[in-house]
């Protein structure tokens, strides 16, 4: 599978995770999910699992792919979509557990198996693949399939609203969750290889998970991984711990078989076709369709930037240098249902995602990758921490990290307004003939310390560009928002090549808001219109 047909999976898991189930009855009880046959507990810990990662990564890489029986291979959508878990059957279902487990059925996409193991008081048992686990409504019958199938994934569901997911492990090595909005979007994965590079990127996946039965009363839920691929393998522990925001804590092990000269670590995928900023794609009936509109950013050195995202015309990839860095996401700030009118997969509730790294992640930089795409099914979006140093095959590389989904990431700058919308468009002045191309941008902040600003303020903007010339600039009151607009013309060369732009406001030597960056592709001569 290409790496554009594995990011259009991305937009079918969602139809899969996505569905609500229908509320179980509280007389029924299933939860048959049974051990392998004859196979015993084996002692189970993260060191463990770390041990086997390692030695692993000393062994030529074994590819399961294409040992799928064909009645799964075969599949069709539709009939993969009418294998549906019994909800009755969940793991855990006939515990005081506040967590259940419903598994993925193997087939269409999702054709190397996935081992999944229960631990219990230390313990870790296989669970066997069983069909009696399914309701089956295709035309075709699966037939016998053997007893070491595995599966495809899993999802979970929490005791607020057992119907509803409140995360899932599904393709690859991705992942997802909701906050409080209960509403799926964005993804992220273990690892990503050679994102945006000129040859073939490469997708880890998660082989092997283990999900340990929570003790009663306790509300949080630990599951551990087994990466593998050719480059590398790893060992990683998760701890789901739902609430407004599902916060997740992350371990990673890393053990590369080879040099990886750019390794992504807490990549996080996403989608953006249209926005108020990026129009190519306008043709749809919906003013905006992306999961997030922005990279946000906290340095090292304590600063905040924010990167409107865009839909490019070809492949974009920007690197932002920093030294142990505080954090950075993808973000949905833009939560009005008015600006995206789609009553169907609620674009204003989708979840942003945060990275909080723990302990000193040292040089390196936050890469963003945007992909040109034509529509929603393709997720586009792909941004990563990478570590200058290239990864080398016999060491061992430690990474840990919290993930916060939901709809408010868990820090923001303090006493600085951030960007609330970015628009562009012609430039020039309303009224007289254009001479010459501009292009205009204007930029809404709110918050911080502008709406407590006194009347005729002489609030300033601060604006770099990498090429060209900056007119007409301003910073006015916009009491819509409570803020301020920064408006200004930049006039490019005749170049074609992209144009980097920084923005700030500021109030004597007081900067009062964060950096706004931006990366304008002008284009070329012949195209630029002056109507």
């Amino acid at each position: 599978m290409d790496k554009i047909e594995r990011r259009r999976v991305l937009k079918v898991l969602a139809a899969l995770v996505g569905s609500s189930a229908v509320p179980l009855a509280p007389t029924v009880f299933g939860a048959r999910v049974k051990s392998v046959a004859g196979g015993e507990g084996q002692p189970f810990s993260y060191a463990w699992l770390k041990g086997h990662a390692r030695e692993l990564a000393g062994k030529e890489y074994v590819s399961h792919k294409g040992e799928l029986p064909p009645s799964l291979k075969t599949l069709s959508w539709d009939d993969y979509q009418a294998i549906r878990f019994r909800e009755d059957q969940a793991l855990w279902r006939d515990s005081d557990s506040a967590f259940q487990v419903q598994l993925f059925h193997l087939g269409l996409y999702f054709q190397e198996p996935v081992k999944i193991h229960e631990v219990e008081e230390g313990q870790a048992r296989q669970l066997a693949y069983q069909p009696d686990l399914f309701d089956y409504e295709g035309e075709q019958p699966l037939g016998d399939l053997p007893e070491d199938l595995g599966y495809a994934g899993f999802r979970v569901h929490y005791h607020n609203n057992f119907s509803l997911d409140l995360a899932a492990f599904l393709g690859a090595s991705y992942f997802r969750a909701v906050g409080s909005e209960m509403q799926y979007g964005m993804s992220a994965r273990g690892l990503a290889i050679d994102t945006g590079m000129n040859r073939e990127e490469e997708f880890p996946r998660f082989s092997e998970f283990w999900l340990e039965k929570p003790a009663p009363g306790s509300q949080v839920m630990r599951v551990w991984a087994l990466l593998d691929s050719p480059s590398v393998t790893g060992a990683y522990a998760f701890v789901l711990d739902p609430g407004r925001n599902m916060v997740m804590d992350v371990d990673a092990a890393l053990y590369p078989r080879r040099e990886i000269t750019r390794a992504g670590i807490a990549p996080l995928t996403s989608m953006y076709q249209v926005g108020e900023n990026s129009q190519r794609m306008d043709y749809d009936w919906r003013p905006e369709i992306h999961d997030s509109d922005g990279l946000s950013l906290l340095t090292g050195a304590g600063e905040w930037l924010w990167r409107p995202l865009v839909n490019p015309g070809s492949l974009r990839f920007n690197s932002f240098q920093d030294n142990n860095p505080g954090g950075f996401g993808l973000l949905q700030r833009d939560r009005n249902f008015d600006h995206y009118q789609d009553d169907g997969v609620f674009y204003d509730r989708r979840p942003s995602v945060w990275v909080q790294p723990k302990g000193d992640w040292g040089k390196g930089s936050v890469d963003l990758v945007e992909i040109p795409t034509v529509d929603e099914t393709f997720d586009n979006i792909v941004a990563f921490w990478h570590p200058q140093e290239a990864m080398q095959p016999g060491q061992e590389y430690l990474y840990s990290y919290r993930l916060h989904w939901g709809a408010e990431p868990p820090v923001r700058p303090r006493e600085l307004a951030t960007v609330q919308a970015t628009r562009t468009g012609l430039g020039g002045v309303v009224g007289q003939k254009r001479e010459y191309f501009s292009w205009r941008f204007a930029v809404d902040f709110a918050g911080g310390a502008l709406e407590m600003l006194r009347k005729g303020a002489e609030v300033e903007p601060v604006i770099s560009v990498s090429r060209g010339d900056v007119e007409i600039t301003s910073a006015r009151p916009l009491s819509a928002i409570n803020g301020y607009r920064a408006m200004f013309d930049l006039v490019p060369d005749d170049s074609q090549e992209p144009i980097n732009i920084r923005l700030y406001l500021r109030l004597g030597d007081e900067a009062l808001t964060e950096t706004w960056l931006y990366q304008y592709s002008p284009p070329p001569v012949s195209e630029r219109r002056l109507y």
